[in-house]
């Protein structure tokens, strides 16, 4: 046989093993924005979450999953390319200055589109923002990017007959603003759960309403990505996963190293992955990314820091590491360690509050000017007083055997060094550049800072026509806002 005959042949072996091999299934990431694990699956029963709970009961439930920073764009760059976003330098929020990503880091929708997958990011279906209907997802990275080179498109469904395809659907919700209900049920606002260290305030109970109502939207949004993949028949051969970004948007929750500010819902469904499995080990969003290329068939680049948790043996850990940095124009620097049973916080800038200065917080929380009134009238309860104080501790620890929502320091000062070691240890490993600050291409923060503030002042000279309002006059306009009595606001 000829040389040239022989090369045909094995190329047409070689075409044949790939056609009669399995291809690999579809990848769906179906992502929440501010989301802590408030559904039915999850033991919230008055949160009506139907498509959410049948995904869980088709699939796999993770009780211990969690962001690597609590604020969305930090969250988000680390599990776009399964990397901490203190290696890489995209740990602040909202860079102003956003730079193209340094070798050798590369975006999964880019590893996998020059693999040939088709990628796409696109609004859950019916997704409206400020009263408009968009169709362009979310992305919010702190790199530089563009959207028609990172993705094929916002449609899955225009790929090439037979081509894989990863899609994300991002559900905007139930980011604030909450849509505010016209009534509230009685009921229901009684049966809400308020962690100790939140005041029993009409306000605070109405607020948390809403953000349940916003939950149950995001429930509908996955109800109608899923009926999309059942209609083009393409359900039963992809992995969907669902998941938030980090938790949900409650003064110590959103933005805080807290387990309400990074424990998120992770579930996910799909091929070879059994019903009804709860998984209780230690999981982070930065586990998506190799997880999606040992899905493909596609090597982990050694760079990536996550672990792959849906193929081989599951990637047993003893702990997980997360980090808060600048937040807007709340500037700030925290690390956590999260173990199976303790919780452990440094707070490398114990002078400054719990509460933050955050300009997007003091326009779109209610809560913020209330618990300073309440503390001021000397009507809040002794423990949500003490996290108002002026400062807080250099360290925490949580024993989560005991306390689960982490709120409760406990001392042990041997456990404390050992977590501080851990610490350093991360730190040093892995390379966090938190103690550089913002990158050297940011605005001044007192820039940054002078900008946000200005934010701030537009949107109250907005409502009351007062660019800078005093707590009492923020305080009475939300009361009116969620239809109760201004001069009720504090007892």
């Amino acid at each position: 046989m000829c040389v040239m005959h022989l090369k045909h042949l094995l190329v047409a072996i070689s075409l044949v093993a790939v056609a009669c091999s399995a291809a690999p299934p579809n990848i769906v990431w179906i992502i929440a924005d501010d989301m802590s694990p408030d559904t039915g699956a999850y033991g919230l029963a008055q949160v009506k979450t139907p498509h959410l709970d049948q995904l869980a009961a088709d699939g796999r439930r993770y009780t211990r999953a969690y962001s690597t920073a609590p604020v969305c764009s930090s969250s988000r760059s680390a599990f776009i390319l399964g990397c901490y976003q203190t290696t890489t330098g995209l740990h602040p929020h909202d860079t102003e200055n956003p730079q193209p990503l340094p070798e050798p880091y590369k975006p999964l929708p880019t590893i996998l589109r020059e693999a040939g997958w088709f990628v796409t990011n696109a609004a859950a279906p019916g997704s409206i923002r400020s009263g408009k209907k968009i169709t362009k997802g979310k992305t919010h990275y702190n790199f530089a990017h563009d959207a028609k080179q990172l993705f094929d498109g916002d449609d899955w469904r225009k790929r090439k007959p037979g081509q894989p395809f990863f899609a994300q659907f991002q559900i905007t919700e139930p980011h604030r603003p909450f849509p505010i209900p016209q009534s509230f049920d009685e009921d229901a606002l009684a049966a809400i759960q308020l962690p100790k260290n939140y005041p029993d305030h009409p306000l605070v109970r109405r607020d948390w309403y809403a953000y349940q109502r916003s939950v149950e939207v995001v429930d509908q949004r996955v109800g109608a990505i899923l009926d999309q993949l059942q209609e083009e028949g393409v359900l039963d051969n992809t992995i969907v996963h669902f998941f938030a970004d980090h938790g949900r948007p409650m003064p110590w929750g959103k933005q805080w190293l807290s387990v309400e500010g990074l424990q998120v819902p992770l579930i996910v469904r799909g091929p070879k992955i059994s019903a009804n499995q709860v998984e209780e080990r230690l999981v982070s969003l930065i586990d998506l990314a190799p997880s999606a290329l040992k899905i493909a068939g596609l090597p982990v680049p050694e760079w990536m820091q996550g672990k792959a948790i849906l193929s081989g043996d599951f990637p047993a850990r003893e702990q997980l590491f997360a980090a808060r940095d600048r937040c807007g124009d709340a500037m700030d620097r925290i690390r956590a360690v999260i173990t199976k049973d303790h919780w452990f916080v440094r707070n490398f800038m114990p002078k400054l509050s719990r509460l933050n200065w955050s300009g997007y917080k003091e326009d779109q929380y209610p809560g913020m000017p209330l618990l300073r009134e309440l503390q001021r009238e000397g009507a809040l309860a002794p423990f949500p007083s003490q996290w108002l104080a002026s400062t807080r501790p250099e360290t925490e620890l949580f024993d989560l055997k005991t306390d689960p929502q982490g709120l409760h320091a406990i001392t042990e000062p041997q456990v404390t060094a050992d977590f501080t070691q851990r610490l350093d240890t991360w730190i040093a490993e892995t390379k966090d550049q938190g103690a550089k600050g913002d990158p050297g291409t940011e605005p001044p923060l007192a820039e940054i800072q002078k900008n946000k503030r200005a934010d701030y002042q537009r949107t109250w000279s907005k409502r009351l026509s007062k660019p800078e309002p005093s707590d009492a006059e923020k305080l009475a306009w939300w009361m009116k806002s969620y239809h109760l009595d201004a001069e009720r606001a504090v007892p």
